[in-house]
């Protein structure tokens, strides 16, 4: 079956009631048969329902859905994209251990990897995913991961999967993927060979800008780099704080039990169910939104390409795109919504993004509506000028996420504006 078929139906066993909708299961907790049932449930002896912090219902079939359609094992629901990627590092890494990542990243990330894990003691080495030939320079012994983008955001970057991947295997790393920008329907970086994929699903898979949501989706390579590897010697040794649980011993995916376990166990990054539910409802239509918002994109890149006032436009299905081969050999049906486009000057930039009407000046992406805004003054103004350059962002750059608005409306309102 395709991936629009498993979005309408993967995952979900109708209930005693018959619902075709998903159920919402608002609850905190559930009631075991009797005593032994609860000891048996956290002995990992039986399988079912404890804590809304580990495990729900309505979240559940989000995970086995979403899993299905990256083409991945199993998957984990947290609370938002960025704490995905952080509940992966932690996941993975220990003090004294580095990351390589890559420098065009969303800007959250790069304030995550560069500043906050520091403080970890985990060290970030950054690399150009547009010049693999220096990635293998930055690998030592403690190299856990390397995190990159299907489709960076706002430079538009389409990394060379096979070359990455490539190095990976070679040192045994586990690689990483932010697919937010790509979305499955477009891109399946597990397919490519990649070991773990994350998403902010508050972007495309919701699709309306309603609710905070991520996942992390475990590929079939992740297992096999995680057994016996002295790397990660935290899933092949006892676990003092779960009664000494080898992970790789499970008959389930390690990583994903881990995070279960004990990440999210922990440090409780969960998502509510309701949230759950609203991304269901998103990743009913996935397939058929991005592929409009795709062709929006295209034909609003194209027209930006040739008005005089636009000095560059980022956008990989553009045939000039530096990124066009990239993106031509690993993406189906389109690219995204997702594009950048670069002015005379800072002044220029925000005067065109404070001036049209129907985009609306908001940091969000992938929403329904079309979306508009600078990042160098507003997702990325964290980072410093040397930061900037290496996310491939100006001072003069603007970014907009195109909705599903008609083109051609879309098209006159940036005219105006420009």
């Amino acid at each position: 079956m395709t991936d629009q078929t498993h979005a309408l139906h993967f995952g979900y066993e109708k209930d005693s009631q018959g619902t075709m909708a998903v159920p919402i299961y608002m609850s905190t907790a559930y009631e075991f048969r009797d005593s032994e049932h609860a000891a048996n449930l956290f002995a990992l002896k039986e399988l079912g329902n404890i804590y809304t912090r580990l495990m729900n219902p309505t979240t559940a079939v989000f995970e086995k859905r979403f899993a299905k359609i990256e083409g991945g094992i199993a998957a984990i629901a947290t609370a938002s994209g960025m704490s995905a990627i952080f509940s992966c590092i932690v996941n993975l890494c220990e003090a004294g251990d580095n990351i390589l990542v890559a420098s065009e990243v969303y800007g959250g990330t790069s304030t995550l990897t560069g500043h906050t894990i520091k403080r970890m003691g985990i060290e970030t080495r950054t690399f150009n995913v547009l010049d693999t030939s220096k990635i293998e320079s930055l690998i030592d012994d403690k190299t856990k991961i390397i995190i990159f983008e299907s489709l960076s955001n706002p430079s538009l970057a389409v990394p060379d999967f096979e070359a990455i991947v490539a190095i990976a295997n070679k040192y045994n790393i586990i690689t990483v993927v932010d697919n937010t920008v790509a979305t499955p329907i477009l891109c399946k970086p597990l397919e490519l060979g990649c070991d773990l994929v994350v998403h902010s699903t508050s972007k495309y898979t919701g699709g309306q800008g309603l609710a905070l949501g991520g996942i992390i989706i475990e590929g079939e390579t992740c297992e096999a780099k995680i057994k016996a590897n002295l790397k990660y010697n935290h899933f092949n040794e006892p676990d003092p704080s779960y009664h000494g649980l080898v992970y790789t011993d499970l008959p389930f995916p390690s990583f994903i039990m881990r995070m279960l376990l004990c990440v999210l166990r922990d440090l409780g990054a969960t998502p509510s169910p309701f949230n759950s539910w609203l991304m269901i409802q998103g990743l009913e239509t996935l397939s058929l939104r991005i592929k409009e918002h795709s062709k929006n994109a295209l034909k609003i890149a194209e027209f930006l390409q040739n008005h005089p006032k636009i000095k560059k436009v980022n956008y990989p299905l553009l045939k000039n795109d530096i990124n066009y081969t990239n993106a031509s050999k690993y993406f189906n049906n389109g690219a995204s919504g997702l594009l950048s486009f670069i002015v005379e000057d800072f002044d220029t930039a925000v005067k065109i993004a404070d001036s049209t009407e129907i985009f609306s000046v908001v940091v969000n992406i992938g929403d329904s509506k079309s979306l508009i805004v600078h990042p160098a003054s507003t997702t990325h103004q964290q980072l410093s000028n040397d930061e900037l350059i290496a996310c491939g962002i100006s001072d003069s750059l603007v970014r907009i996420s195109v909705g599903l608005e008609d083109v051609d409306d879309l098209i006159a309102d940036l005219n105006k504006a420009i």
